[in-house]
Formats: structure tokens, C-alpha cells, sequence
């Protein structure tokens, strides 16, 4: 760059700036090179012969300058400053009801961190924006085209710091310069961009916090957007064009100089500038163009550029652009608003629908014709097409604006009494249907106090800032009765959260699918109303197609996107009456996104499963959980296979519990559902099961020592082993191996000795009556009884693998309640329910029904009644008992086995025993199999005799 003359249309104003820094710092040097600086970006930028075009982002007054300048140079190619792989999609925009978002999303990833994925950009476009016009001005007029000279979507995340996948500078909301924010959208509107990355044109804001602040309290505004809207959007919305390039060169140039040496977003700026002085030289040297026929559209940030590619006379080499990665991207546009372009790139709330309604008075004082795509859906009259009826803008030297316009004192407006009383009163309105107890009263409180805020704040005006803090003020006392506050009231009533739609043409092929499969549900799904539908499958059995796929977009969608209210899809069961509140077009991003996807929402899933049982993250339960959602929502048992097995690999590479009750009870609804539905068990199903067995059992000793491992997850083991135990050994696996992991546990921890007893009793290692003694033990040492609880929390969570023990359970309850002293008990109970609630809360059932088995019904037999672990003894063993005494109930047992013969057959049949039946006399003499049958085993004759009471 060569030095800075005097000389030129900035002489006068350079000198002028270079004398005032000298009067005001005692010194030229710092601060007059910065002020005459900023005046030889000016001169630069405007004595370019590619007219550049400087515009803020959704700035009403870039809007108004830009309608002005097209119907003035009428230019034959416009250059933008927008990611140049989105270009195929702005025609699109025809289909759409603006505010939406151009967006570009990958979800596989190929030379990116694989955690930054999905990675997706957005670029909103609304009405009042300047690169909206200019696009609508290329797309409707014949021979003008249209070119977008920013890095692709691909170099957006090329040139992002590895450390996060954003170019946000590590500042949620903040853009760099015309480039990207990172959003830090809430609520629904405003999370219509997710988490997206945004791209917008002219981005200007201080990049360091104290000028910034500086401006906000001299300002005596409490947003950057409101005193961007007060100092330069209201003053440039009347100049000429002329004075609005310099000024906003001028500001773009403060706020680059005044930026912090050495961040390394100046650095990614400067090369997106290089890149897109690079596509400009490339596209005139192909196309042929005359350079004073283009138009330069750019943020304003970069407009006052410094590189050494700036401009075409530039002599350095053109800036050397790196391929792009093989990533896969996909485009498309998406749904955004007001809210959530606020939201994403830091601006006040409101501030984006306050431009549009200044827009829209803008419009209507100059008498503008604003520029709209053709067949665009939008509640105004449609902008003329074509060339404007005027004569060419004349070329000639550029002429000093900035001195009369800094010098000049402000155009003041006066006090429109009738626009601020309408506003008083709307606001009160509102207000009163949003449950405040506003009244006329309020308005003129609303009405003075504004007047009074516009005047401390130095406006002759108010604006609707100072409006929205009077409102607030005034009728917002202490409560907020509704679900929106005053401020947000304000909003609404000065422009409302517009949200704009994607129409149907321009949706991806899957949402297009979506959308004409559940046709004849007979609803307008496009609305972002709730709307209900209700499917009677018994009587329209064509319904259970949109029925499926309900199910299939319940899964894939957010939960209030598709929200079942009667009905359930679960394994081995469809509902023949289903209702649903259907919000699809609330949520259209999210069907859009799935567009992204697949072709069908099917393929979707397909791939979503796929990929949940293949991540780095995968678990067996997962895998489970995966296979029921294929069950459930696909019919493809080749898929069901395919996850089957991989939740077999998941169970042998684990080396935790963790999810064993998970797993157990997922593979227990399988088995039950594959013995209801299918002739055999499927080969992964057996597989699961004999490695489950293999697997739980080599992990038992350690896991039920160890103490990280939870007395849940040894029950969920536990169960799992014998629950699953007759299917196991059926399969070919040892009980040996059960019993040496039994024998080798030796846990510590007094609920995991309670799980370790219960299985050595399930094994038969453990008699019912040595268990009874080793509790009755505990509960007579003072010393062991406050832990008791854990130990009863222990034998809980046994009733998972050994569900007989719930008896028990609650014979050792109701006996530590009888024995303990009120002084030991009382202290005790609290920590017995917190136990109980926190350790086994599913389990506490069983043990309230075995109870209601067990005590008596009615509060009057209770003085009588006698537990049953304490009533008399039973009956002598029958080796005991003398023969006469048996003799009776042989000839009784002998009459009821005569009865059912089929089972005593049976019987005979196993144990060797061939005889035959022969008719029984009076009184009967058994002389059949039958009699040699008892007469070989008197023991269980005996016993059946003591079982009926005989």
C-alpha cells in the first residue's frame, strides 16, 4: 500500500480530522492516524472503478439505498458477498414466505473432526435487507446475472479454528464481520436456525467490549441495535447515495482499525476478502464485462479492505483457494424469523421486526417500488420487474459528503403525537387480553413517560425502544399474569415475530413424500397451528399407512412435532383407535433436515439405527433398543438380524454392567415377543442369550466386589442368569459356570451379601431355614442392625432373579418390625424408605402384593391371626407316619390319580412303569400301573394326601 496523500476529494477533511486529533490527544500520531486512516479508506474504496456497494445486514436504510441504486445504474452483473455453493438455491425463494434461512448440512463428514458433525450453515434472508433487493433485482430482470463470490460452505469449516466447529470466535451470538455467529437461539421461534452456523452481509459492531460500551452510555441506549437504529439508520435512511456509501465505508473502517491486533478472526476476514477479489477478477476475465456495468455487494466491514488483492488494478497474484473436502453437502432452505435472526446473531430483541416496520413506513413516504420475486407469497403488492424507466447514472469524480454530513446538526422529527397515541393505546389493549389490569389510565402514563424517556435520552422523538421501556415501566408492575410479558406485547405490536415458510415446490423430495402420504388425514398440515386427527383403523383400514408412518415420524421428529394422545405402538401390539396433535408445520426445519437424509423417512430411520448401533458409543442395550424401534416402525427382519447381532458383539466387548437392567429387561420383551409371534427364536436371539449367560457370569465376581458397580446392576445380572437359565442350558451352556461364579463372589457391601445369599439359596446351596437364622442373627446384633436396611434393600432387588424369596422378604420385614425396640426402630424407618425408594423402587410392588397376600383382610381378624412363619409345625415327614395311617390316603389318592389317568400315564411313562388300567371295584381296589406306581413311592402319595387335607 502506498503512503496517504492530502491531495484528493478528502484533503480538506483529512487535514481538518489530523488537527482535531492533535487539539483533543496533544499528539497526531495514534489517534490522527487512525481518523485520516479511516479518510483514505474512504477515498479508496470509493475511487475503485468496481463500484462497491457497503450495506449492513438487515439494515432498512442499506435496503432503501440499494432499490435507489438498481433503479439508477441498472447494473448487468451483481457480485454478493454469500457463500458462492448456495447460488443454486436463491431462485427458490420464489416458493417461500419470507423470513427463511438458505442452508447447506452435512451429516457425513470426510476431513473434519467427526464431533463437529452434523454441520450445518444457514443464511437468512428477510424483505427489509439489502441482498434480498439485489437478489430479487437479478432473478426478475432479464440479462442481469448474478454472482456469489464468498468461501463455500466447505471453507467455512476449513478455515475454523480445530478447536470448535464455529466461526463464532467462542462468543455465543457474536459474527465476525459479516461472517458467522454462533447462535444462542431459546424458545421455539427463535430456534428455528438450531445449530446452525449463520452467514450474513455488513456486519458491524465494535469487536472489543470497551469502545462498545463507550458508545452504549454516552448513547444512553441500553443495545448496540438501538443505537445503531438512532445514530446511523434513521440518519441514512434520507441521504443520497453518495453520502451513504461514504458514511458506511467510514464506519466500517473505525471499527476494523479500532479492532484488537492479532485476533485471529481479522485474519480469516482478510482472507475471505482475498477470496472474493479473486472470484471478481476470474468472472470479469471469463465473462468479458465491463467493470463499470458491476456492482460490488458487500458488508461494510469489508468494503474499507486493506489487502493486497483489493481492487482490479491490483497487481498482486490472486489469492490461492484450497479444493474443498470430499464432505457431502446437501442444500435447501429452511424456515427461519425475526426472533431467531436475533437470537443467532446478538441483536436487541425486537430489533429485526422494528426494521421491518421502518421499512415498510420507509417505503411508503419515498414512494419506492422495492423489488420481490415473482410468485413470492407475501402480504404487500408485488415490486415493478424489470428495468426502471430511467436514464443511466452519469459517471464522474467523486465529491466530499462526509464533511457536510459529520458537520451538519441532526434532521430532529418532530413529535408524532398520533403514531405514539396509537401505539399507547394498542399496547393497553393487548395488555388487558394478556391478563394485565391496564386502563386508559395507562396509556397516558405510557404517552407522558415515553415523552419523558425520548427527552432525558436527549430524541426529540420517541422511538419504539423508548416506547417498549415506558410500557414496561408503566404497566408491568411486579407479576406477569400470562405466559408474554409487556416487552414482549411491545413486539408483537410493533411488527410481531414474522416466521416465514417454505412452500411445497421448494421442500426436499422426503418432505414432499411426507406431506402427500398423510393427505388423507384431510388436514392443512402446512399451518403452524396444532391440529388433531383422529384415525379409526377399525373402520378406515387405508388410515394404518399414515398411522405407520405417525409412529415413523414420532421417532425421527421432536417430540411436540408428532405427539400421540391416544393410542401406543409397542412390540406385539397396534391400537385400532389412535388420535394425534400433529405441529408439522411448527417444526417444518426439522422435516426439512430429514430431507437431508434419505429420500423417505423409512430410509431415515434405517440409516439412524444403522448408524446408533455402529457409533463409538454403541452399547448392547442400544443395540436392543434398536432392534424393537425395527420391530415396531419396520417391517424388515433382514435389518432386525443385522442389529441382533451387532447387540451380540456390543454384550461380549463390554467390560461393565452398567446397562445389564436395561438389558435384561429389553431381552425379556423380545423373548416374549418372539414365543407369541414366531415358531422359533431367531439365531441371534439364541446367541444373546448363551453369551449374555457366558458373560455375566465370568464378570460376577468382580462386579459384585467392586465398588463402582451398583447393587441394581448385580440384581439385573443376577436375574438375567436365572431367568434366563432353562433357555441357556437348552442351548448348550454349562451350570457349572453359574455355580462357580456364585462360589467366587465374596462381596462385601451388606446389600450385595443380601443378592449373594439369594442366589446361593436359588442354587440350592442355601436352605430357606439357614437363611432365615443368618437374619434373625443380624437383627440380634445391636451392632449390625442400622445397616440392616441395606441388607433388606439388598433382598429387594433379589426378587429379580428370585422372585419366590418375596415371602420371605416380607416375613424378615414384619419380623424386624415386631422385634426391634421403638428407640432402635423409629431412628431406622427413614433410612428403610429412602433405602426402598432410591435402590428399588419397581421392585417394592411385589413385595405390597405378597403383603396384601399374606395379612389378613379385615381389621377384626388380626387380634386372632398368627403369621405364617410362626404357626404350628407341620406334620411329621412320611417316613414317619404309620402305614395304617397311610392306608386311608392311599385308597383316597388312588380314586383321584383313577380320575386323570392321562397324567398318571405320563408319570409311569417317564419313570419305566408299564401297566395297565383296569376297572375299579367298590370299594376300589387300584390293581393298575397306578397302584405299583404308589405303592413304589409312598412318600409322595403321602405328601399328596397332606397337600389336599386328607
Amino acid at each position: 500500500m502506498t503512503a496517504p496523500t492530502v491531495a484528493g476529494p478528502f484533503g480538506a477533511l483529512r487535514e481538518q480530522l489530523s488537527d482535531a486529533a492533535a487539539a483533543f490527544a496533544g499528539s497526531a500520531d495514534a489517534l490522527g492516524a487512525i481518523l485520516a486512516g479511516m479518510v483514505d479508506d474512504v477515498d479508496r474504496a470509493l475511487g475503485e472503478r468496481l463500484e462497491i456497494f457497503p450495506v449492513c445486514h438487515h439494515s432498512p436504510a442499506s435496503a432503501l439505498a440499494m432499490v435507489r441504486r438498481l433503479r439508477a445504474k441498472q447494473p448487468r452483473v451483481i457480485y454478493l458477498e454469500l457463500c458462492e455453493d448456495l447460488q443454486p438455491l436463491l431462485g427458490e425463494l420464489r416458493n417461500c414466505r419470507l423470513p427463511v434461512a438458505v442452508q447447506a448440512f452435512a451429516s457425513e463428514l470426510s476431513g473434519f473432526p467427526a464431533d463437529w458433525g452434523p454441520l450445518s450453515v444457514v443464511a437468512p434472508v428477510t424483505e427489509a435487507s439489502a441482498e434480498y433487493q439485489a437478489i430479487a433485482y437479478a432473478l426478475e430482470t432479464p440479462g442481469v446475472e448474478l454472482v456469489l463470490v464468498d468461501r463455500s460452505t466447505d471453507h467455512v469449516f476449513q478455515w475454523s479454528p480445530r478447536d470448535r466447529p464455529s466461526d463464532g470466535g467462542g462468543t455465543a451470538g457474536a459474527t465476525d464481520g459479516g461472517g458467522t455467529a454462533v447462535p444462542t437461539a431459546t424458545g421455539e421461534e427463535s430456534g428455528l436456525h438450531g445449530d446452525a452456523v449463520g452467514v450474513e452481509i455488513g456486519d458491524l459492531r465494535p469487536r472489543f467490549a470497551e469502545l462498545e460500551a463507550y458508545l452504549l452510555h454516552h448513547g444512553k441506549v441500553r443495545h448496540w441495535s438501538e443505537w445503531w437504529d438512532q445514530y446511523v439508520e434513521r440518519p441514512l435512511a434520507d441521504a443520497d447515495h453518495d453520502t451513504y456509501r461514504q458514511v458506511m465505508v467510514l464506519i466500517g473502517s473505525l471499527f476494523r482499525r479500532l479492532r484488537p491486533a492479532g485476533e485471529d478472526r481479522l485474519d480469516r476476514d482478510e482472507d475471505r476478502e482475498r477470496y472474493m477479489w479473486t472470484r471478481m477478477r476470474q468472472h470479469l476475465a471469463t465473462s468479458g464485462v465491463d467493470p463499470a456495468d458491476c456492482l460490488y455487494v458487500c458488508g461494510a466491514f469489508h468494503a474499507a479492505s486493506r489487502v493486497e488483492q483489493f481492487g482490479l488494478g491490483s497487481a498482486a497474484p490472486d489469492f490461492e483457494i484450497t479444493p474443498r473436502t470430499d464432505t457431502r453437502w446437501r442444500y435447501g432452505l429452511i424456515p427461519s424469523s425475526h426472533s431467531a435472526i436475533e437470537a443467532q446473531f446478538g441483536l436487541a430483541p425486537g430489533s429485526v421486526s422494528i426494521a421491518a416496520a421502518t421499512w415498510t413506513k420507509a417505503v411508503s413516504r419515498h414512494k419506492l417500488s422495492p423489488y420481490r420475486l415473482d410468485g413470492q407469497r407475501t402480504g404487500t403488492s408485488r415490486g415493478r420487474r424489470g428495468r426502471a424507466p430511467t436514464a443511466p447514472v452519469p459517471t464522474g469524480p467523486v465529491s466530499d459528503r462526509l464533511t457536510g454530513f459529520l458537520a451538519a446538526a441532526p434532521d430532529l422529527d418532530g413529535l408524532d403525537e398520533a403514531e405514539l397515541r396509537g401505539w399507547c393505546v394498542d399496547i393497553v389493549r393487548l395488555a388487558r387480553r394478556n391478563g394485565y389490569l391496564a386502563s386508559t389510565a395507562d396509556a397516558i402514563a405510557v404517552f407522558e413517560t415515553s415523552v419523558l424517556l425520548a427527552g432525558m435520552r436527549n430524541r426529540a422523538r420517541p422511538t419504539p425502544y423508548d416506547f417498549a421501556d415506558a410500557a414496561v415501566t408503566c404497566i408491568e408492575k411486579d407479576v406477569v399474569p400470562g405466559r408474554r410479558d409487556v416487552r414482549r406485547l411491545c413486539e408483537i405490536l410493533l411488527g410481531g415475530d414474522r416466521i416465514g415458510q417454505v412452500g411445497y415446490d421448494a421442500l426436499p423430495p422426503l418432505a414432499r413424500d411426507v406431506l402427500d402420504r398423510l393427505q388423507p388425514l384431510g388436514l392443512a398440515l402446512e399451518k403452524r397451528t396444532v391440529q388433531r386427527a383422529l384415525l379409526d383403523l377399525a373402520a378406515q383400514p387405508e388410515l394404518g399407512r399414515c398411522s405407520d408412518l405417525l409412529w415413523i415420524l414420532r421417532h425421527l421428529l421432536p417430540p411436540a412435532a408428532v405427539r400421540p394422545i391416544m393410542g401406543e405402538r409397542r412390540l406385539g401390539h397396534r391400537s385400532v383407535q389412535e388420535s394425534w396433535d400433529l405441529a408439522l408445520g411448527r417444526h417444518q426445519r426439522a422435516l426439512i433436515e430429514l430431507g437431508y437424509e434419505g429420500v423417505t423417512v423409512e430410509q431415515v430411520l434405517e440409516q439412524r439405527l444403522r448408524r446408533a448401533v455402529r457409533g463409538p458409543d454403541a452399547t448392547a442395550a442400544g443395540a436392543l433398543a434398536a432392534v424393537e424401534d425395527a420391530i415396531r416402525l419396520l417391517d424388515s427382519p433382514r435389518l432386525v438380524d443385522e442389529l441382533g447381532a451387532r447387540a451380540v458383539d456390543l454384550l461380549a466387548a463390554e467390560r461393565t454392567v452398567d446397562d445389564a437392567p436395561d438389558v435384561l429387561r429389553r431381552i425379556r420383551r423380545l423373548l416374549a415377543h418372539y414365543r407369541a409371534t414366531a415358531p422359533t427364536l431367531p439365531s441371534w436371539c439364541a446367541a444373546f442369550v448363551t453369551t449374555g449367560y457366558a458373560h455375566y457370569c465370568t464378570l460376577l465376581p468382580t462386579a459384585i466386589t467392586a465398588e463402582e458397580t451398583g447393587v441394581r446392576q448385580v440384581g439385573a445380572m443376577l436375574g438375567f442368569l436365572f431367568s434366563m437359565e432353562g433357555l441357556a442350558l437348552s442351548l448348550g451352556c454349562d451350570r457349572s459356570q453359574l455355580e462357580l461364579a456364585v462360589g467366587q463372589s465374596h462381596p462385601t457391601a451388606p446389600a450385595k451379601v443380601a443378592l449373594l445369599w439369594a442366589a446361593r439359596h436359588q442354587l440350592g446351596l442355601l436352605p430357606l431355614a439357614e437363611l432365615r437364622a443368618r437374619c434373625a442373627e443380624l437383627l440380634a446384633n445391636p451392632l449390625v442392625v442400622p445397616a440392616f436396611p441395606q441388607y433388606l434393600a439388598g433382598f429387594v432387588h433379589a426378587l429379580e432373579p428370585v422372585p419366590t424369596l418375596a415371602p420371605f422378604v416380607v416375613e424378615t420385614m414384619s419380623t424386624a418390625f415386631a422385634r426391634l425396640p421403638d428407640p432402635v426402630l423409629l431412628p431406622w424407618l427413614p433410612t428403610l424408605i429412602t433405602t426402598l425408594r432410591d435402590q428399588g423402587p419397581e421392585l417394592v410392588p411385589l413385595l405390597i402384593r405378597e403383603a396384601g397376600r399374606t395379612f389378613p383382610e379385615a381389621l377384626p381378624e388380626l387380634d386372632s391371626w398368627v403369621p405364617p412363619w410362626v404357626a404350628p409345625p407341620s406334620p411329621a415327614p412320611p417316613s414317619a407316619v404309620p402305614a395304617a395311617a397311610v392306608s386311608v390316603p392311599r385308597r383316597r389318592v388312588g380314586v383321584l390319580l383313577a380320575a386323570h389317568p392321562e397324567a398318571v400315564d405320563a408319570v409311569a411313562a417317564l419313570l419305566g412303569h408299564d401297566g395297565r388300567w383296569q376297572p375299579m371295584p367298590d370299594p376300589p381296589v387300584d390293581r393298575s400301573g397306578a397302584s405299583a406306581l404308589l405303592t413304589g413311592h409312598p412318600e409322595t402319595a403321602a405328601a399328596v394326601s397332606v397337600l389336599l387335607g386328607v
